[in-house]
């Protein structure tokens, strides 16, 4: 049984394909639009999904679509009628979008696809959330929390569920408690983002990375525009923000009242703490304050949110009992919070899978539908990330020679891995593609920039001439998993799937070691890389540890400021060449410039 999921029009679409319960292939449609966070419909994703299972469109049993439209419409419209005048331009852009593609979804998807209408499906979006985790999770029981912007109304939900392995028992998912919009943990979040200068859907890391450069000295502040209950359910005082009614901006002139001006997203951040790499014109004490004053907010709102989790994961652990926790959601990717629940609350593991957000929606729609709907058996666990677009071998070596690129290729892996342990321990940084592309926003060590985590410049080095991005952003370290509890402070690794997926931020052990890749306030987003999921890159972290006594690479993700993650050989010649990087690998070969 072959089952397709797809969500889009929101932000991030994607597509992934099912093949009896196990994940074939899973991508976003950034990957090969360029363009990203693309919301349009992932015909490519969806044509890539086909093309890996070597199956067509004919041979899908179903289609499954990540939440419910015309659920949604009746959200916007309500929600646009309760507020005229000030919804008016709001109202006539969404009835363009609606009456466009959105409301008649089934026939467009059936075009888009080339399947029949009777086998579309749809599922409530929180589901496609839930689904997402819990079926792709090792356990047979947990309880569920999925907290994200909006879905149809649902802004965050909790309850528990079942997943049979084998057909020995029943499939089940039971959300039986829910926020509604517009009170939203997601939205009070993105309105910071905005306020701090950050674009809303994107800039969530950057608020996280900001955070550790301030203090919550504002958290009563940011309490007066939200009331916290103690099971984590919230209220927003509307009055501070605008996102139900206005296309643009998401809060009001009372919040800024309230905080203060907004910050420049134009303007340097400079504190005290933060880097002066490479940067002619020193600031004045007047920037300084001010950007003080912004990474205050920061950590404030940052503190609220891990708070409002915990208070919903205690409370969820005191109705179920259960001792596993399945996180989804855009704001399960907040890997600060992630932690806490993990220390700070009952829960003794959790599970959240790499593309918690929007486009995992499409691979949880078809996994309710296969273990829900269907009432198939479970086969499957998600215990890596590579679902995406593979390059390697003869096409890539087409490419180089097409293009007339000189490369040096080592088909002997123990050569390769030498060849690239030498130039990451003279001090270059390498762009490193292998095998299929990841899925989710995380680079894991097949679409990544690597560079030597002991080298306290090395941050300043890749995040100003190479990435291009502002020089607070901190760098996640790659680390084998055998010795992960060495560094880092997270004993039993193997069993904590979200520091497989950079979903924990951890304290570092050894920061004298790991200067590039600690964090201002000590900690470290790591990835625990393991042999049997990631076999060649686990074997380039053995010889660097073999060559420095350092079993930890700094790894982001082999994109510039801006772009999606790159995909194919091509998208990494480019960006290599439009970036100060000094080694390109491609699967055998090394270019160098």
């Amino acid at each position: 049984m072959r089952i397709l999921g797809v969500s889009c029009y929101y932000h991030d679409a994607a597509a992934a394909l099912l093949e009896d319960g196990v994940l074939v292939a899973a991508a976003q449609e950034e990957r090969f639009s360029r363009r990203k966070h693309d919301p349009g419909f992932p015909a490519q994703a969806v044509a890539f999904c086909l093309r890996r299972a070597k199956c067509t469109a004919a041979d899908l049993d179903y289609v499954v679509f990540y939440e419910k439209p015309f659920l949604k419409f009746e959200r916007l419209l309500t929600t646009l009628v309760a507020t005229v005048p000030r919804s008016v331009v709001l109202f006539r852009e969404a009835m363009l979008a609606w009456l466009g593609d959105k409301l008649w979804l089934k026939h467009h998807i059936a075009e888009r696809v080339g399947v029949a209408q009777d086998r579309i499906l749809f599922v409530e979006h929180h589901l496609s959330h839930a689904a997402s985790a819990l079926f792709c999770s090792p356990y047979a029981e947990a309880a569920l929390l999925t907290v994200d912007g909006v879905g149809e109304w649902t802004t965050a939900a909790m309850g528990s569920g079942t997943a049979a392995w084998n057909g020995e028992g029943e499939n089940r998912i039971a959300l039986d408690a829910e926020l509604r919009f517009p009170h939203s943990l997601g939205l009070l979040y993105s309105a910071f983002t905005a306020f701090l200068g950050f674009e809303v859907n994107e800039g969530e890391y950057k608020v996280m990375g900001m955070a550790p450069y301030g203090e919550p000295k504002y958290m009563n502040e940011v309490r007066r525009v939200v009331q916290v209950y103690e099971d984590g359910s919230l209220h927003l005082d509307l009055s501070y923000f605008t996102f139900p009614h206005h296309t643009q901006r998401t809060f009001s002139r009372k919040l800024e009242g309230l905080f203060g001006a907004p910050r420049d997203p134009k303007a340097r951040f400079l504190t005290d703490r933060t880097s002066r790499y490479d940067d002619p014109a020193p600031p004045t004490r007047g920037e300084i304050e001010r950007n003080q004053y912004y990474a205050d907010v920061a950590a404030s709102i940052q503190a609220v949110t891990e708070d409002i989790l915990l208070r919903m994961a205690r409370h969820l652990h005191a109705r179920t009992g259960l001792r596993r926790l399945c996180l989804a959601g855009g704001v399960a990717l907040n890997s600060v919070a992630n932690f806490r629940i993990l220390t700070e609350t009952p829960f003794e593991e959790i599970y959240v899978q790499p593309a918690a957000g929007d486009a995992g929606g499409a691979l949880g729609a078809a996994l309710y539908a296969h273990h829900v709907l269907l009432g198939q058996p479970r086969r499957f666990i998600l215990e890596h990330a590579a679902w995406g677009e593979d390059h390697d071998g003869a096409p890539i070596a087409d490419f180089l020679a097409r293009n007339g690129l000189g490369a040096e290729h080592l088909d002997d892996e123990d050569r390769l891995l030498e060849r690239v342990v030498d130039l990451l321990a003279q001090g270059k940084v390498v762009g490193w593609l292998q095998g299929r592309f990841e899925w989710g926003p995380r680079a894991l060590g097949h679409r990544s920039i690597l560079a030597d985590p002991r080298r306290a410049e090395m941050k300043d080095i890749v995040n100003t001439k190479i990435k291009f991005r502002e020089p607070f952003r901190p760098f996640a370290p790659s680390v084998l998993e055998e010795k992960a509890g060495d560094f880092f402070a997270l004993q039993e690794v193997a069993r904590h799937f979200p520091a497989r997926f950079m979903l924990y931020v951890v304290p570092v052990r050894r920061p004298d070691l790991l200067p590039a890749v600690t964090h201002a306030d000590g900690t470290g987003r790591l990835q625990i890389v393991r042999r049997a999921t990631n076999p060649r890159y686990h074997r380039l972290l053995e010889r660097f540890a073999d060559a420095t006594g350092v079993p930890v690479l700094l790894n982001t993700s082999f994109n510039l400021k801006g772009e999606p993650i790159v995909n194919t050989p091509a998208d990494a010649q480019r960006t290599f060449r439009a970036s100060d990087m000094d080694a390109l690998v491609l699967d055998q070969w090394v270019v160098l410039k």
